[in-house]
């Protein structure tokens, strides 16, 4: 009998401790964005939490109910950003957080269920006034006067920050290398004159799908380019893929544009840009199918130039390029395209895409069908669409040199008329070495 007392009073000691303190915080995340910073909360269950802001000094609150803290914060760095420090204390039978502020946020949280990588996860994101005075305003892309302009190209690294996509062996992740491509597809285009890339993520941060494309609507971007690697349960599936936007996709993004044409979302490409807001419904939808149809097929015909590049070095997962309602494809008025670069969880391809150069060559394959399409149809009073009306030809505009027995890189650059460190720029050279047989790309003089 004394035993089973024992027992039954450890029992209750254990409901109260669990009680007192249903979920363990195990750690806590932070990822830094340009425009915002993403606070990550690893729990061994959901919880019940309040946010709220204070003034004098500038701080952010952060209840959490019913939880204990089991990670030491002092030693976790998060003073990045608007945060200058976090401070912990006892709030009842829980924890509070004090986060002193260095500039204005607008804070927003919510809870994530568990995956198959994480457990519980409360998020609290914390958005940043990011001024525009840094970049000149970029004008409408199809003014008939003006100055010429640089051709924009909005390069997706897809994925980002706690979220890591897909993963490979040796817990290769997609987020990486799709960020590794993007950044030298980036490289590529901002060597080539008349071109402007800009990178939607410069680093290992969280961009929500519609915030990727409101990023390239707000840079004017003549064209969208999502960088993914795929992956499937069966580790035999590989190949490349590109891809557009389906019907059902674009028929289901008009009707959401066209509902929410007075909340914001009322511009569409063309001329001087054109308000939905003050269209009958019939207009507005004249307007909107108009755009998402040209933007479609521009979409159709650099795909097929980026598949068939892909397709002289890579397996293709199909002969032709596919379609599905992706979101970031969902851009009524800029050209979109998603590019698969192989499947990470084949062990083969996931060799492949971890390789600097095998990288450094897909994005050669994405850039050299930007190009090509482009030169075909050339956006209004751009540099490349002068260059064109001038005679040019995409030949003259693109040359290369194989190099010889004896080459080195001075006298190629000398016979080429190009400066040494251009013609290292454009092909991703840091020193001087080259080897026989290697095609290197020569720069506009």
């Amino acid at each position: 009998m004394r035993n089973l007392k024992g027992l039954a009073l450890l029992l209750t000691l254990l409901a109260s401790q669990w009680v007192q303190a249903a979920s363990n915080i195990e750690n806590i995340r932070a990822w830094l964005a340009p425009d915002n910073i993403r606070l990550v909360f690893d729990l061994s269950s959901s919880v019940k939490h309040n946010v709220f802001m204070l003034d004098n000094p500038r701080r952010l609150v952060l209840d959490i109910e019913d939880a204990q803290l089991g990670v030491d914060v002092a030693a976790l760095g998060l003073n990045k950003g608007p945060i200058d420090q976090v401070r912990t204390g006892s709030r009842g039978d829980g924890i509070r957080l004090v986060l002193d502020l260095n500039s204005d946020v607008s804070p927003k949280s919510f809870q994530l269920d568990p995956n198959d990588q994480y457990g519980h996860r409360l998020v609290l994101d914390l958005a940043m006034e990011v001024a525009d005075a840094r970049k000149p305003v970029q004008q409408p892309r199809a003014l008939e006067s003006g100055p010429l302009r640089d051709i924009v190209i909005a390069v997706d690294a897809g994925h980002g920050g706690e979220d890591p996509g897909a993963l490979g062996p040796g817990r290769l992740k997609e987020k990486d290398v799709v960020l590794a491509i993007a950044k030298e597809v980036a490289r590529l285009i901002n060597a080539e004159p008349g071109y402007r890339a800009e990178l939607i993520r410069s680093g290992d941060y969280y961009v929500s799908l519609r915030g990727r494309t409101l990023k390239a609507r707000k840079l004017n971007a003549d064209l969208f380019v999502s960088i993914h690697a795929d992956a499937a349960r069966d580790k035999r599936a590989r190949g490349a893929s590109v891809w557009v936007l389906s019907g059902r996709g674009a028929t289901s993004e008009m009707g959401r544009w066209l509902a929410q044409r007075e909340n914001g979302a009322d511009l569409i490409g063309g001329v001087g840009s054109v308000s939905l807001e003050d269209k009958d419904d019939l207009l507005a939808s004249v307007l909107l199918d108009m755009s998402m149809t040209a933007s479609q097929s521009s979409s159709r015909e650099v795909a097929k130039r980026v598949h068939a590049n892909i397709a002289d070095f890579a397996r293709m997962h199909k002969p032709y390029v596919e379609q599905a309602g992706f979101v970031v494809l969902k851009s009524p008025d800029i050209p979109s395209i998603l590019v698969e670069t192989g499947f990470i969880s084949n062990p083969s391809e996931a060799e492949k895409l971890r390789n600097r150069s095998y990288q450094k060559r897909m994005a050669q394959a994405v850039v050299q069908g930007i190009k090509a399409h482009f030169w075909e149809r050339p956006p209004a009073m751009t540099h490349i669409a002068a260059k064109k009306r001038a005679g040019a030809t995409l030949a003259s505009a693109e040359r290369t040199y194989k190099v010889a027995p004896g080459d080195t890189l001075s006298v190629i650059a000398v016979r080429n008329g190009v400066s040494l460190d251009s013609l290292r720029e454009a092909n991703g050279i840091r020193g001087d070495r080259i080897r026989v047989g290697q095609v290197l790309r020569i720069p506009a003089s």
